[in-house]
C-alpha cells in the first residue's frame, strides 16, 4: 500500500514513512492511492474477530490492509499492547450503550486521559516507539490541541524512548481539567506551550513548521494531529467495531453522528464507509463554531478569523479551520489534486474560503458520501444534559451533548443511530454543574489535579519563536 498526497506531490511513500513525516512536502495530506473493499465474507470475518478474538484483533486485521511494511506478527503485538482493559477499563474497549429507541453512545473514553483521543493515540505512541527503535533515530512531535489531543498525546508518548513533544493549546481557552491535564506532567520529554491566540493560530504554527522542510529535516519533526494519517487509520477501527455492537448481520445498516471541530473522527467514519461497511449517514454535529455545518448546508467552507471563533462550552470544537477536511474533499473532486491544491493551498489562503455550492460534486456529499450535519448552541448543551441524566440516569459531557442533540434530527425509522462519545463530563465540570446542579464523578487518579505544579511556557502566536523554542531543547541532529 503506498500513500499519495492531496495537493499532487509525485512521490508515493510506504505507511512507516508518513508515520513519522506528518505533512507532505507540498502542504498536503496523505491519504492511501485506494481504500481496500471490504467484501460480505471479510465483513463477516472481521464481526467474527471482533466478537470472538476482541478489539486488539480486529484493529490488527484492518491496519494490515493499510500497513505492509511492519510485519504482521510485530503489527499484532502492538495492537495487542495498545488495546488492553487495563489501559481502557474494560475489555470491549468501546462498549455501545443503548439510549433510547434508535440512539446509542459508543463509549470512546475509557482511556488514559478520558477522552476519545486515546483510542489513536495510544497505539501511535507505540507505533513512534517500536519505528524509531528500528531505525535508530529520534523524532520531536509538534502538535496544536484544542483540548484533548494534548493530553492524550502526552499520556501516550510520556517516558517512550526517542521521542520529545510539543504542544502548543490556545492560552485559557481549555477547561481547567484540561488545563491540569496537560501542564502538570513533570516528564523531561513532554514541553507544553501556551500559544495567545485560538486553537487556529496554534494549528497554523504547526502547519507552518511543518511546511519548512529545512528546520523539519533538521529537527526531525513529526506531528500527531489528525493530519498524521496514522492516528486517522486508528480511528477508523472503532467504527467497525461500533456496527458489529449495533447489528447482527452484514445487511443491516447503521449511522454514526460525530461531535466535530477539526473533521478527524468523521473523517475515519468516511474512510470505513469507503470501505465498504454499511454506514447509512454520517452526521456532522458543530457547536457555534459552524464552519463544517456550513458547508455541509450551502457548499461555502468559510474559515473565521480568530475574532469571530466562539469560545463555547464545549471547547475542544472552537475551530474554524477544519485540517482533515481537505482529505474529504479531495475525494469529492474525483481525487483531483490539482483542484485541491487550488481550493486549500490557494483559495483558502488568498480568501480564506471557496464555495462548491454551484459545483455539481457538492450533492454528492450528501447523495454519494453520505454526509448530513447540524449544530447545537450551549442552552442546547444544557437542555440535552438535563434530559439525558432525568431520563436515562446518563451523564454526557458536553461535545456528546452537541453529538446527541443533533443526532435527534437525522433519526431514520430501522437505522441505529451511533453517537460517538468524546469525553467523560469531569473534563467539562463547570458546565455540568450548571445542568445538573451536582459535580460529575471524578476518577479516583485525578483528585486534586488542578492543584498540581504546571510545566507550560506562555508565548505569542509567531511561528519563529515556537521554532527558536524547540531548536533550544532539542539536539540538532
Amino acid at each position: 500500500m503506498l500513500y499519495l498526497s492531496t495537493r499532487g506531490h509525485p512521490d508515493r511513500k510506504h505507511f512507516c514513512d508518513i508515520l513519522l513525516e506528518g505533512l507532505a512536502p507540498d502542504g498536503g495530506l496523505y491519504l492511501p492511492e485506494h481504500y481496500p473493499l471490504i467484501d460480505d465474507a471479510q465483513l463477516t470475518q472481521l464481526r467474527k474477530a471482533y466478537h470472538e478474538q476482541g478489539y486488539a484483533e480486529l484493529a490488527f486485521q484492518i491496519l494490515s490492509l493499510y500497513i505492509d511494511d511492519i510485519p504482521a506478527a510485530d503489527l499484532q503485538a502492538l495492537c495487542a499492547k495498545t488495546y488492553t482493559a487495563e489501559v481502557f477499563g474494560t475489555g470491549e474497549i468501546v462498549p455501545l450503550r443503548h439510549l433510547e429507541d434508535g440512539l446509542w453512545l459508543e463509549a470512546l473514553s475509557n482511556g488514559p486521559t478520558l477522552a476519545f483521543k486515546d483510542m489513536a493515540m495510544q497505539l501511535l505512541g507505540n507505533l513512534f516507539e517500536y519505528e524509531l527503535a528500528r531505525r535508530g533515530e529520534e523524532l520531536n512531535i509538534l502538535g496544536a490541541t484544542s483540548g484533548d489531543t494534548g493530553s492524550a498525546a502526552e499520556y501516550a508518548m510520556r517516558g517512550k524512548k526517542g521521542v520529545r513533544v510539543f504542544m502548543l493549546s490556545p492560552h485559557g481557552r481549555m477547561s481547567p481539567f484540561q488545563q491540569a491535564q496537560m501542564f502538570s506532567l513533570q516528564d523531561p520529554n513532554i514541553h507544553n506551550i501556551a500559544i495567545e491566540g485560538v486553537f487556529d493560530d496554534c494549528q497554523d504554527i504547526v502547519k507552518a513548521v511543518s511546511n519548512d522542510l529545512d528546520f523539519k529535516r533538521r529537527y526531525q519533526i513529526g506531528t500527531v494531529n489528525s493530519i498524521n494519517w496514522a492516528r486517522l487509520l486508528a480511528q477508523v477501527v472503532y467504527y467497525f467495531a461500533g456496527y458489529f455492537q449495533a447489528t447482527s448481520d452484514n445487511a443491516q445498516r447503521v449511522s454514526f453522528t460525530v461531535p466535530s471541530g477539526n473533521f478527524g473522527n468523521v473523517c475515519a467514519g468516511h474512510v470505513a464507509r469507503q470501505m465498504g461497511l454499511p454506514i447509512a449517514t454520517l452526521v456532522v454535529a458543530t457547536n457555534e463554531n459552524d464552519v463544517l455545518d456550513e458547508f455541509f448546508r450551502t457548499g461555502s467552507y468559510r474559515v473565521r478569523g480568530s475574532a469571530d471563533t466562539h469560545e463555547t462550552s464545549s471547547p475542544s470544537m472552537d475551530i474554524s479551520k477544519a485540517s482533515n477536511f481537505e482529505r474529504f474533499v479531495f475525494d469529492l473532486l474525483g481525487r483531483d489534486a490539482a483542484r485541491c491544491k487550488a481550493l486549500f493551498g490557494d483559495a483558502l489562503s488568498r480568501e480564506g474560503r471557496f464555495d462548491l455550492g454551484a459545483d455539481p460534486v457538492f450533492a454528492d456529499a450528501a447523495v454519494r458520501y453520505g454526509f448530513r450535519s447540524g449544530k447545537s448552541t450551549h442552552a442546547n448543551r444544557l437542555q440535552t444534559i438535563k434530559d439525558t441524566f432525568e431520563r436515562f440516569g446518563v451523564m454526557i459531557d458536553t461535545h456528546t451533548a452537541d453529538g446527541v442533540k443533533v443526532a435527534r434530527e437525522h433519526l431514520q425509522a430501522g437505522v441505529p443511530m451511533v453517537v460517538l462519545e468524546t469525553a467523560l463530563p469531569i473534563k467539562f465540570a463547570a458546565t455540568i454543574v450548571e445542568a445538573l446542579g451536582r459535580e460529575p464523578e471524578r476518577p479516583a487518579k485525578f483528585e486534586g489535579i488542578e492543584a498540581l505544579p504546571k510545566r507550560v511556557q506562555v508565548m505569542p502566536a509567531d511561528t519563529a519563536r515556537v521554532q527558536a523554542y524547540i531548536a533550544e531543547h532539542c539536539p540538532r541532529a
